[in-house]
């Protein structure tokens, strides 16, 4: 009987070595460590950070990643950049940057630096080491992709798989263009930050626009952390402005929004990059009174919609593991960076950083946002207004409670509405 028992319980024992040996030689081969430089006291920073987070449990979960004859786990390391905060020198997230690359021994790159000054500063430190990198949230100056194409040599490892101003702008303009032609406006107020590509993308505006026969009634520049717009507001006010164009990425707009709805201003709200109004959590910061605004959520998945079939699939889980919707820019972007990062390492069979730039310049994945694509000369995310072509967009509207996507017209859930006080 005890010979028994002790054979039974010798081949329980091997059958659980077994098991345990099997199902964790995953975990047995060393990771695959994503460094991620986000600023992560602001939206940019924490969506990002949930995006990735998601998309390696699934990953990690369905057997990680084959590198060649292994499969190999992800990782992530996040370290706090704090390159949104105001006043932060971009040393900082330079500093942080390299951290990430030399004590963490990232193999790649992806998140930020999220402002566009610390990310532009931070490509010489990434061709330094030869790190491939994907930016996945905040920055959208049209001088990084640029920069790339100008010196592909020296910056081939850097990558951006979301929009960026120049295209955020062509959105916006069809927007402006279908309430010009539905209800007559022509006057328009910008608003933006005192940063690199806010700046940048009012001046374009403001150009495009008198050039398109808009009259511009005032641009006005706020420094980082401003809570006071009322002036603006009342400018924009007495000159009949029916469009106010908003670019700032500081959780100070919500105070913006607020004023203008009490201020009752008779003009919409459209933000090309507000990072308040993205986040579910507007409408109670606001008290509904950010209402009718628009803001540009740069790519699909960040807000309800049938875009592809993952959107909703993505949306779901994010809402299930966060316990709160997608929340703007770098939700859902970071997310498809880990497995579009995956999808070239499994065809380059390799963590090799020239062998990952070329499989990456390959990439032809439909994903959340739909089908991605770089540019090979810039590594652009390549956009689109059908997602069945490329990255596609999303401008959404609050209404009643909700983020509605009002454009573009191939993924929108609604239309543009007005705010009472602007009915004629």
């Amino acid at each position: 009987m005890m010979k028994t028992r002790n054979g039974k319980l010798l081949m329980v024992l091997v059958a659980s070595a077994l098991f345990v040996f099997s199902s964790g030689n995953l975990f047995a081969q060393q990771p695959i460590v994503l460094g991620c430089p986000l600023s992560t006291a602001f939206l940019y920073g924490w969506a990002a950070e949930r995006g990735f987070t998601l998309a390696v449990e699934e990953i990690n979960a369905a057997g990680g990643v084959q590198v060649g004859a292994a499969k190999r786990p992800l990782k992530i390391e996040v370290i706090d950049t704090r390159d949104l905060e105001p006043g932060v020198p971009v040393s900082e997230a330079l500093l942080a940057l390299e951290k990430l690359i030399l004590d963490k021994k990232a193999d790649f790159i992806v998140g930020g630096p999220v402002r566009s000054e610390a990310a532009l500063a931070a490509m010489p430190l990434l061709s330094k080491h030869k790190k491939v990198s994907i930016l996945t949230t905040g920055s959208l100056t049209p001088n990084y992709h640029a920069m790339i194409a100008e010196q592909y040599d020296k910056f081939k490892y850097c990558f951006r798989i979301h929009g960026e101003a120049k295209n955020l702008v062509g959105e916006i303009f069809a927007n402006f263009a279908q309430l010009k032609e539905k209800h007559g406006f022509n006057n328009l107020f910008i608003m933006a930050q005192d940063v690199s590509h806010a700046r940048g993308a009012a001046e374009l505006v403001k150009k495009l626009a008198t050039d398109k026969g808009w009259n511009v009634t005032g641009l006005e520049i706020y420094p980082t952390g401003a809570t006071d717009f009322s002036l603006g507001l009342l400018k924009a006010k007495d000159t009949k402005t029916e469009i106010i164009n908003i670019w700032m990425d500081m959780p100070e707009s919500a105070i913006l929004l607020k004023q203008w709805y009490d201020m009752k201003v008779p003009a919409l709200p459209f933000g090309s990059t507000l990072a308040a109004a993205e986040q579910p959590g507007f409408w109670k910061a606001t008290d509904g009174k950010g209402e009718f605004t628009l803001c540009n959520v740069v790519n699909a998945g960040n807000a309800p919609s049938n875009a592809t079939d993952w959107t909703m699939k993505f949306f779901d889980a994010y809402a299930k593991r966060w316990k709160v919707e997608p929340e703007g820019l770098g939700s859902s972007s970071s997310y498809m960076a880990v497995y579009v990062l995956k999808d070239a390492i499994e065809r380059a069979q390799s963590l090799n950083s020239d062998k990952v730039v070329a499989e990456l310049e390959k990439t032809d994945l439909m994903g959340v946002y739909g089908r991605l694509r770089f540019d090979p000369k810039s590594h652009q995310v390549i956009p689109a207004a059908d997602p069945k072509e490329g990255a596609v967009g999303s401008i959404l509207q609050w209404q009643a409670g909700k983020r509605v996507v009002v454009y573009p017209k191939s993924i929108a859930m609604g239309e543009i509405q007005l705010p009472p006080w602007m009915k004629k």
